[in-house]
């Protein structure tokens, strides 16, 4: 499904984005975070308990495979990624809450997301399962990139933040490349491949999306919160998710675990698109009321 070479171009990618990503924050950033707490601490909820469980869900609903089971929890309890970031901008939701609820969710995901997984695939083979140990110390790795990037960034604020912006353009260019490589070559699987499978990792992101916005609006964030929460719910490390499954597993069952990841990662991109220009519509309808409700004479 993917070549040695794209292989080696994902984990550099992953390096790449976590370095960008740690370059990105400044100590600073946590003390402005401390302006949306209860935001942070709902989009963590929204992150650890409600997506994993919706993806047990969707796969039991659908009836997946054990490899395809597993890949969909995975994808599930994957933190946030960084592409949410960039939804986040171009939606007119909170940029700066996005980053820190990527960063927050990246960091306990050492510890949270072994555990989620321990718990949704236990009863299944353990030929299927993925050490706990294994995806701890994967994520332990990628950490050390992050608390580089943010000890650059301390150090020279100026090459902290080319950095920053050279890893988000060149994340953002390995992505498209291996979706450009990956899709055409893939086509007959692509035309095989159930629509259970379809089903999965289109609803994964768009139900995250809706309950993500709903429990927000529940827990009384105000309308442009909630949908920064929504995007960064639904959006999960795709990239994050086929490397763990490359490093743990090989052969057909690499493959088989491999394909919800790697589907994951297409169409979330389409329907983040989607849900950005919603997003952005109804934010500006809520400007334009804000500025109407201002000029009316009282």
């Amino acid at each position: 499904m993917l070549s040695p070479f794209e292989e080696s171009l994902l984990s550099i990618m992953m390096v790449i984005i976590m370095f960008g990503m740690g370059a990105s924050l400044t100590f600073k950033d946590f003390k402005l975070s401390m302006r949306h707490p209860q935001a942070i601490g709902i989009g963590f909820l929204s992150q650890y308990l409600l997506m994993p469980f919706i993806a047990f869900a969707l796969a039991w609903l659908l009836n997946l495979s054990t490899e395809q089971t597993v890949g969909l929890v995975l994808m599930g309890c994957m933190p946030g990624g960084t592409t949410s970031n960039i939804f986040a901008y171009f939606s007119k939701s909170l940029l700066s809450l996005s980053i820190m609820m990527t960063i927050c969710s990246t960091l306990a995901g050492f510890i949270l997301v072994p555990i989620w997984m321990a718990l949704y695939t236990q009863g299944i083979d353990d030929a299927f399962r993925i050490p706990p140990d294994q995806i701890a110390r994967l994520l332990f790795l990628l950490l050390i990139p992050t608390l580089l990037g943010m000890w650059l960034r301390r150090k020279n604020a100026n090459v902290g933040a080319i950095i920053e912006l050279m890893g988000g353009l060149l994340g953002a260019v390995v992505i498209l490349f291996l979706v450009v490589t990956w899709a055409p070559r893939n086509w007959r699987l692509l035309m095989e491949t159930s629509w259970q499978v379809y089903a999965a990792v289109i609803l994964l992101g768009l139900v995250g999306f809706l309950f993500g916005y709903l429990f927000s609006r529940v827990m009384k964030l105000s309308t442009q919160k909630a949908r920064t929460v929504s995007l960064e719910t639904g959006i999960q490390n795709g990239p994050l998710a086929a490397l763990i499954v490359i490093m743990t597993f090989a052969g057909e069952t690499q493959q088989l675990i491999l394909l919800i990841p790697v589907m994951y990662s297409l169409f979330i991109v389409l329907n983040s698109t989607w849900v950005t220009v919603l997003y952005r519509k109804i934010t500006y309808r809520e400007e334009q009321a804000r500025d109407q409700a201002k000029v009316e004479p009282s």
